[in-house]
């Protein structure tokens, strides 16, 4: 039986089309993949793929990892002119020795391997970008919160998405269109191993979401998996990332860093810094949003 365990509400329903579209012969890579492309190709879904906000410039990038183990991984960041960028992180894990390529030579990469090049910047995220321009907002972010019903309100964040397949294999995969208004040429932590994604078949596997320069600092989904591998609950590891955040920065309004990790027998958890995320579960019926099982700073 497939297990699939996704951030934010928003991937209920994509949960629950892929469980039923790719049922329990597909594999834990294919069924990352797809989740994060149903994220990549809805426009709702205004934090990742087409629909996403665009940076301080006005300009679209899109940024995203798979990985199966510390051997296989690879992740794209800052491409322009590719709808899908999990699809492309794919390829870099499977078609070169590297792990991580970037922006207009990374959309080069896809074209050579037939990936269609199109106009990532939709008129809606044109019209939001107008508007914050004309109004002279802060660059500052809105700290994400969901309120379990599909619609995350603030303006930047990921789908990260776990797998365990019936065969036992784990993967992850994380998607993004990054932080609103960022300086250009600005990266998360969604593309870079380790930092937005995590996973080791022998000790399980994490995905964090919210502000990525928290996320990067402590290196947070290699930290989780790192812990879990130790010996710690998927919420110990959770818990004690946050904590390892908060002393490490100084906590802002607009901070938040939320993380779900899984074992490969099938554990899993999810945590944030304070109120506002949740995550889906997908197993034996229909995907579960869920609240998640701590919050450091309720």
């Amino acid at each position: 039986m497939n297990m699939l365990l996704s951030t934010w509400s928003f991937s209920e329903s994509i949960l629950n089309t892929v469980a039923t579209k790719l049922g329990n012969s597909a594999g834990a890579l294919d069924l990352v993949e797809t989740c994060a492309r149903m994220a990549e190709a809805d426009e709702s879904i205004d934090s990742v793929g087409v629909g996403g906000y665009p940076d301080a410039d006005g300009r679209c990038t899109f940024d995203a990892a798979v990985m199966l183990s510390p051997s296989q991984s690879g992740g794209v960041c800052a491409i322009e002119r590719h709808q899908h960028p999990v699809s492309l992180a794919r390829l870099v894990m499977e078609k070169t020795n590297h792990t991580l390529l970037a922006g207009p030579l990374a959309d080069v990469f896809a074209d050579e391997h037939g990936l269609e090049s199109v106009d990532i910047l939709t008129q809606s995220s044109k019209e939001k970008w107008l508007k914050w321009k004309e109004d002279h907002q802060p660059t500052e972010t809105l700290a994400p919160y969901d309120t379990g019903t599909g619609k995350l309100f603030g303006n930047h964040d990921t789908i990260g998405t776990l797998a365990v397949d019936a065969r036992g294999t784990m993967a992850g995969a994380c998607s993004t269109s990054g932080m609103a208004w960022k300086v250009p040429g600005r990266v998360g932590d969604s593309p870079i191993i380790g930092h937005g994604l995590y996973v080791d078949p022998k000790r399980g596997a994490a995905t964090a979401t919210g502000h990525g320069e928290l996320i990067s600092g402590v290196c947070s989904s290699f930290l989780v998996v790192e812990l879990m591998g130790r010996g710690a609950s998927p919420i110990e590891a959770i818990q004690e990332m946050l904590e390892r955040v908060e002393h490490s920065y100084d906590i802002e309004s607009e901070h938040q860093v939320a993380c779900i990790a899984l074992t490969p027998d099938g554990q899993f958890a999810g945590g944030a810094l304070r109120d506002g995320f949740t995550y889906v579960v997908c197993k034996n019926g229909p995907a579960e949003v869920k609240s998640p099982e701590f919050v450091l700073n309720p």
